[in-house]
């Protein structure tokens, strides 16, 4: 076919050389190696325990090396294996670490010569059925929300994430734990999708987010119908035992959504066992009585809002002030723990059109100074910080959580669903946790501290989307890239840091 358009044209290798566009892409394999993910998810989900065919680590190490890769639907596993450089490099390194019994045990799991590095999309969908748990379906009814029951081989994945934040503490250990608790939405055209509070079919998956670590610790798939506040100390409580040992120290915040009454006191009078009080910060409810509180705040008590901007302080138009509130829940108890309110009030800059005021509807509340509007918001907390301490520690939530959100549903395969069974989506989306959770100990551990907050658009230009021709000598596999890419000393120093990991122990 003529190609006249630019001086150039496509044409197909005749022989197929070991090329690869993925030549950075091993290295995750490398550090998955070393963090003994094949071992965990061995240990922890026995799906295809001692069947024929594709084992639980290949499917899951698939289906994360192609969160990685950029793909975000089963069908994209097509593309990775026509990657011919890339299939020989996992065909090699499923088998590292294998005794002969072990190596052999593999090869029997194929009763016909095996052809495909990776499974087919169709191998990917029954696994991922497998998760399901049919009876629960039984117990939906409408407008109720429910939260399906686990089966044995989804709480087996949820494990494993928890499994591996254990070993990134391992490797980089801190002492306190600062879990950013929220929900995101991810819409989708399922049919069995239910309606969210936007009036679009969604799924709702709550995640519990480590910010030390950058990492998510616990992340719990729900329908769409499911309030954002519902349920929320269940699992709470499971995430506080996914906490590794050597943290000492655990703290909480949350949008309004964790507004509620069991999980704050549960924080506030130490019943967990481990940690006793848990120091929180959690968006308040701006009820009638929280106004009327804010309202008979003195004018001379509001103080302003100062960001640190560069060694100076810059005024950022807002003030806060501490609030003289007490709830009906807390004075139930006469000698129960203290809960601090603060406001924050901000002047609403945009002037309202004349006559529109009864019609306007703000999307926050207001309330009025000297005929003056302002948008209020509130935070119950149980530290002894300064205000605007306290103020700045919790919105550091809305900059690393949310921002974890959309590398889930953007840069990974989160924001794109493949089944109508609930169980094979909350599958789908455990293995992305698991993907970003690799990625996030990649930056720390292997690529450097400046890359710890690149996003996955970076590392996939810098690291994994590579040129490169793998081939075999002297019994060794050789990936080869172009000499005098600026990416190649990045990849030795990432090799050359985790194998000081795997030296260490």
């Amino acid at each position: 076919m003529a190609q006249r358009i630019l001086p150039f044209q496509y044409e197909v290798e005749k022989k197929s050389g070991g090329l690869t566009s993925l030549a950075g892409l091993p290295i995750y394999l490398d550090l998955a190696h070393v963090m003994g993910l094949p071992s965990m998810i061995t240990e922890h989900v026995k799906v295809r325990g001692g069947e024929q065919g594709w084992t639980d680590d290949q499917m899951i190490m698939s289906l994360a090396m192609l969160n990685l890769a950029g793909g975000d639907c089963v069908n994209d596993l097509r593309l990775l294996e026509g990657d011919e450089g890339l299939c020989r490099v996992l065909r090699e390194v499923e088998y590292c670490g294998l005794t002969s019994a072990q190596r052999r045990s593999l090869r029997k799991r194929w009763r016909k010569k095996r052809t495909r590095a990776l499974p087919s999309p169709t191998a990917v969908r029954e696994y991922l059925k497998c998760f399901h748990n049919p009876t629960e379906e039984e117990k939906r009814r409408p407008h109720t929300a429910l939260i399906p029951e686990r089966n044995e081989f989804l709480r087996g994945l949820m494990r494993l994430v928890g499994s591996f934040a254990s070993k990134v503490q391992h490797r980089l250990p801190v002492t306190s734990a600062t879990l950013d608790m929220d929900a995101t939405l991810v819409e989708t055209t399922k049919q069995s999708a239910l309606y969210s509070y936007k009036k679009s079919k969604s799924y709702q998956p709550l995640n519990i987010y480590w910010a030390e670590q950058d990492l998510v610790l616990l992340s719990e798939f729900r329908d769409g119908n499911v309030p954002a506040g519902y349920d929320l100390l269940r699992p709470f409580k499971e995430a506080l035992e996914l906490v590794p040992q050597g943290v000492n120290k655990v703290c909480l915040r949350s949008d309004s959504a964790a507004y509620v009454v069991d999980l704050l006191q549960y924080c506030a009078e130490g019943k967990n066992r481990r940690f006793g009080v848990i120091e929180f910060a959690i968006a308040a409810d701006v009820t009638q009585a929280f106004r009327h509180a804010v309202g008979e705040v003195p004018e001379t008590d509001w103080k302003p809002l100062y960001r640190r901007i560069d060694g100076t302080h810059v005024y950022t138009g807002q003030e806060y002030a501490e609030v003289c509130f007490v709830p009906g829940w807390v004075g139930r108890k006469k000698h129960g723990p203290v809960y601090r309110y603060l406001a924050v009030r901000e002047p609403v800059e945009q002037p309202t059109l004349p006559k529109l005021e009864d019609q306007l509807e703000l999307p926050f509340p207001t309330m009025n100074w000297e005929g003056v509007p302002y948008k209020v918001t509130g935070i119950v907390t149980n530290r002894d910080l300064p205000g605007d301490e306290l103020i700045w520690w919790y919105r550091v939530r809305c900059g690393k959580s949310e921002e974890a959100h959309s590398i889930m549903k953007e840069d990974l395969a989160g924001g794109k669903l493949p089944s109508n069974l609930f169980g094979a989506n909350a599958a789908w989306w455990q293995i992305m946790i698991l993907a970003f959770n690799l990625n996030s100990a990649m930056k720390r551990l292997a690529l450097g501290e400046r890359w710890v907050n690149r996003r996955m658009k970076a590392i996939r230009f810098w690291v994994i989307n590579l040129p490169g021709r793998v081939s075999k000598h002297a019994r060794g596999l050789i990936i080869r890239l172009v000499g005098g890419h600026p990416s190649i000393d990045l990849l030795f120093e990432a090799r050359r840091r985790m194998l000081c990991l795997c030296d260490s122990g």
